[in-house]
């Protein structure tokens, strides 16, 4: 399980820490690809096979089924840790994310998200001022 909200910077090289807890989750080699909501999205191994398993039921007839796919997957990259606890994120997705230089770290329960800092506290301010409207609305698929 992620859960936290963690502070880092990229450096030159666009390598970011991850803190130590979400370290030991993630295993020794994982998925860093584009999310939604303008993040990158950090999978397990584990994970990521499932997403490519549901990929392959998605019907190759449909345009948006061939588009997300494409996305999701032309994006992906495996990553793993340096000695210093870092990754090194491709410039197509500290791009594509928007990130200068400040992150957000997220534990979003089964996977990780990376944010630009300015964009997570954006969004994150947007979703509060509706969160208790939220919770009562999906009340019935979590209890």
């Amino acid at each position: 399980m992620f859960m936290g909200e963690f502070r880092h910077s990229l450096d030159a090289k666009n390598r970011l820490i991850i803190p130590a807890r979400m370290r030991e989750d993630l295993g020794d080699s994982f998925v860093v690809t584009s999310g939604l909501d303008g993040c990158l999205t950090v999978y397990t191994m584990e994970h990521w096979e499932r997403i490519i398993e549901g990929l392959s039921r998605l019907p190759s007839t449909k345009r948006e089924a061939r588009q997300y796919i494409r996305h999701i997957t032309s994006k992906a990259t495996e990553c793993s840790f340096d000695s210093q606890g870092r990754i090194q994120l491709p410039q197509n997705l500290v791009t594509a994310a928007g990130i200068m230089k400040k992150c957000a770290v997220i534990g979003a329960a089964d996977h990780v998200e990376i944010w630009a800092e300015e964009k997570w506290d954006t969004y994150d301010a947007e979703i509060a001022a509706s969160f208790e409207e939220a919770a009562e609305n999906l009340t019935e698929y979590i209890a």
